[in-house]
């Protein structure tokens, strides 16, 4: 799978322009690219989503926090310093800022994309 770079405004746009179909098009997405980059298989962004959905939102609060784990230990893989992404993730989840998470995880996953290499 190829790690697309997104432009995060545009993204963010289409997502409200579009009434959230974007949106979730965007987390599935995002969810499976993650794994890739990272490596740590676990649920695949349509299975993340149906049980994001059958939850009530419930599935979400624990994805946001296991995203945020895995981008902390993509970036120290690369020797980057970590931050607190799974704090921060879980945080916005339970906001109701997922749109934050989503732009935050992609911004951070565009660091990954061939085009930015």
């Amino acid at each position: 799978m190829i790690v697309r770079q997104r432009n995060v405004a545009i993204a963010v746009i289409l997502s409200i322009v579009t009434c959230g179909v974007y949106a979730i098009y965007w987390f599935v997405t995002l969810t499976d690219e993650v794994s890739e980059v990272t490596g740590e298989r676990t649920t695949s962004g349509i299975g993340a989503f149906l049980l994001t959905l059958v939850t009530c939102g419930i599935y979400g609060i624990y994805w946001a926090y296991k995203l945020g784990e895995k981008l902390d230990n993509a970036r120290y893989r690369n020797q980057v310093p970590s931050g607190s992404f799974p704090i921060l993730f879980l945080l916005l989840e339970l906001f109701a800022l997922n749109i934050v998470v989503l732009a935050l995880a992609q911004n951070e996953l565009n660091r990954y994309s061939p085009e930015d290499q």
